[in-house]
């Protein structure tokens, strides 16, 4: 999903969301249950990020960027799970830059970071889930976000490894009330880059 694709999505997947406002909660003494330090305000989702990846390079960074930058009104990047780089891969290559991005937005917008969608707190607005986690793992993470009460995931594609697992998911999602949506933006096809060449004639 592109800058402009994301948007549309947030938009989409947020615009069936109530809206109601909450006292932000300080910074809990303990990692173990993750507490909030940026919130959701009345309008807004609180969006809890599963696989952020690398800064520069993962496609779960690039949405977080777009959603603190602001570039999504409706969506509060609150909680960021990030297993990998906050765990085994901490001081492997892409760790260190992992960290020191971690610690930047922690300082500029207030978001959490953790490692564990199980270390939740229960929810005080419309939580919505994006996962951009390894396939492999999406089923799984799936349920946990499920489990941890968000109304709305959104998948990166293709979702799941196969198509059994996809059904599972879709039937949890079902029996939950969960809202479900992939995106998918194929940037190198033809209608696309005809849209890009016309784009770069409109001044501005």
């Amino acid at each position: 999903i592109g800058c402009r694709g994301a948007g549309t999505m947030f938009a989409t997947a947020f615009s069936h969301l109530s809206k109601s406002a909450f006292t932000v909660a300080r910074p809990a003494a303990t990692n173990k249950v993750l507490t909030r330090a940026l919130a959701a305000t009345a309008g807004q989702a609180e969006v809890v990020l599963v696989g952020c990846g690398a800064p520069n390079r993962g496609m779960g960074w690039y949405h977080a960027v777009q959603m603190l930058e602001g570039r999504c009104p409706s969506a509060s990047l609150d909680y960021i799970i990030e297993p990998w780089f906050l765990g085994g891969g901490a001081e492997g290559p892409g760790g260190p830059e992992f960290k020191e991005w971690a610690d930047d937005s922690t300082g500029k917008y207030g978001t959490v970071f953790g490692t564990s969608v199980g270390d939740l707190p229960e929810p005080k607005q419309p939580r919505c889930a994006l996962i951009s986690g390894r396939t492999a793992d999406n089923p799984r993470l799936f349920k946990e976000c499920i489990d941890a009460k968000c109304s709305t995931v959104i998948l990166e594609k293709p979702g799941a490894p196969t198509v059994a697992e996809l059904q599972l998911m879709k039937d949890q999602a079902e029996e939950a009330g969960v809202g479900v949506l992939m995106g998918y933006n194929k940037n190198v096809c033809k209608y696309v880059r005809k849209t890009r060449e016309f784009a770069e004639t409109i001044p501005g």
